[in-house]
């Protein structure tokens, strides 16, 4: 697997792997990304999210989409002025498939992350989540997020703010190989062989 810069072409892929989390969120009795008539919506900020080299996919031998995580600045509804927001790098739609379940790739995809806040010189990596998921917020702070708060507002039914200093690796022996480049997808199979 290596971790490459999203494509315009990967949307299709990026959407399966959404609903297919729908899917699995519904079936474990979780109330996050149930309402489908947001997929449009969530279609047009990857494609914005794309095209300002924010999100990334992470690719097998194949070339088959396993996961995407979109890296960004703060989100205003969630971060104040006091919590120095440009100090962090912010995780957006860290989604992994269920066909990577075991891989431990969610974490690979946090500790490439982390590494990136810590090359770009910020302190922290930062991320919501959202309010009800339990799981979800448990599983971050196994991946080393300290929760710091949790806002809601009305419009909004994330708000678990949770970070991680940047730089810090969880998973040392399983370091997720990024590809150069946008045209990096050419590469996947190449470097992955």
């Amino acid at each position: 697997m290596l971790i490459r810069p999203a494509t315009v072409d990967d949307t299709p892929e990026l959407m399966a792997l959404r609903v297919e989390a729908e899917q699995w969120l519904t079936a474990a009795g979780i109330d996050q990304w149930t309402d489908p008539t947001t997929r449009p919506l969530a279609l047009a900020k990857w494609r914005q999210d794309i095209q300002a080299g924010r999100t990334w996919v992470v690719v097998n031998r194949s070339a088959e989409v396993l996961a995407t995580v979109t890296l960004g600045e703060a989100d205003t509804d969630f971060w104040r002025p006091e919590d120095d927001p440009g100090a962090a790098l912010y995780i957006y739609k860290l989604i992994t498939s269920r066909a990577a379940a075991g891989d431990r790739l969610g974490g690979r995809i946090l500790d490439w992350a982390s590494a990136r806040a810590a090359d770009q010189g910020r302190k922290w990596l930062r991320l919501d989540v959202w309010r009800t998921n339990l799981s979800l917020q448990s599983y971050y702070e196994a991946q080393g997020f300290t929760h710091l708060r949790t806002e809601a507002p009305e419009h909004r039914k994330s708000g678990w703010l949770g970070q991680r200093a940047a730089g810090s690796i969880c998973h040392p022996q399983l370091e997720l190989p990024e590809a150069a480049g946008r045209d990096a997808s050419a590469h996947a199979s190449a470097a992955s062989s």
